[in-house]
């Protein structure tokens, strides 16, 4: 099966790519193998992103996408991509069922937070289990909420989430913070932060959302229980970069590496969204590359279009 443009996955940005694709005429093919939308289907509540008044749910933000590229022609196919590869400038992207070729492939495969991997995280995710403060911080006006973590995001997100919260804990599981000085004298003289130093999270507990936390000391053994509305979650973001062409040039976290206009090192091959190298991972930021890389992919595709054959 042929196509212009072969979209891999479909969260915000790769839904934004298949709408400018496929209503700038091209035969475009978005596949996903989980839930349409991305991660983003578990936020309950969206409130900055552009264009309305009331919050709505990521399930529901994503779904007018889904609704809006199928409108312009987008051809959705939920089969497994297990290999991606070249023949020229040709692209050939194979699956469980089929194999199919394309003149530009872009990659918005997306990155997960990594986990924590305790009882209740599953569970409460979207419940008061969140990993971004700038998304869900606002939900927690005069609320209590940890955040888990010593690096960077960590506290620099602990220092966003006291502008809403009456009260945020930082647990971390050394005695020092791994962030940048700067970074840290501010969290240390901010009065509303608290830390929980050589300490780890063993379970999130709650009922219908998160309600309190049992932490346990790595020096003393000792575990408590503190009372909780949120807690998030900074402990590594990973790339979902598997199945990427092996001479697509990542950084050495293992995003993929573009240029403004979101083209990889490869002819032809783009990325968009949180599996790119950038500054900002946000559903905002994720549509706006999901345009470009359309956008970018149409203009190489009539550059190039006396040179591809597929």
């Amino acid at each position: 099966m042929r196509y212009d443009i072969i979209i891999i996955g479909a969260g915000p940005a790769g839904l934004s790519a298949a709408i400018y694709s496929a209503r700038g005429g091209l035969k475009t093919a978005i596949f996903e193998k989980g839930m349409i939308g991305g991660q983003i289907n578990v936020t309950d509540e969206v409130e900055n992103y552009p264009g309305f008044e009331e919050p709505l749910s990521g399930f529901d933000l994503t779904d007018k996408m889904h609704k809006q590229a199928q409108r312009f022609g987008a051809d959705f196919i939920d089969e497994e991509i297990t290999a991606m590869g070249l023949e020229g400038l040709c692209k050939i992207v194979e699956t469980t069922e089929n194999k199919y070729r394309a003149k530009s492939v872009i990659i918005c495969t997306g990155a997960h937070p990594r986990r924590l991997n305790v009882p209740g995280e599953e569970q409460f995710t979207g419940r008061g289990v969140s990993y971004c403060a700038t998304c869900d911080g606002a939900l927690y006006r005069d609320k209590t909420v940890a955040v888990v973590g010593g690096g960077d995001s960590a506290i620099e997100e602990g220092l966003f989430l006291t502008r809403f919260a009456k009260k945020v804990y930082v647990i971390h599981r050394r005695d020092s913070l791994r962030a940048q000085k700067i970074i840290q004298d501010r969290a240390y003289k901010n009065p509303k932060m608290e830390f929980i130093w050589d300490s780890v999270v063993q379970e999130i507990r709650g009922e219908t959302k998160v309600q309190d936390l049992e932490i346990y000391n790595r020096k003393t053994n000792q575990i408590t229980h503190i009372p909780m509305d949120g807690v998030f979650i900074y402990v590594g973001i990973l790339p979902n970069n598997e199945l990427l062409e092996s001479r697509i040039e990542l950084d050495s976290s293992g995003f993929v590496l573009t240029d403004e206009y979101m083209h990889t090192n490869v002819p032809g091959i783009y990325a968009a969204g949180d599996i790119r190298h950038t500054v900002l991972r946000q559903v905002v930021t994720a549509t706006s590359d999901g345009a470009i890389a359309a956008w970018s992919a149409e203009k190489w595709i009539i550059e190039n279009y006396d040179s591809l054959e597929v």
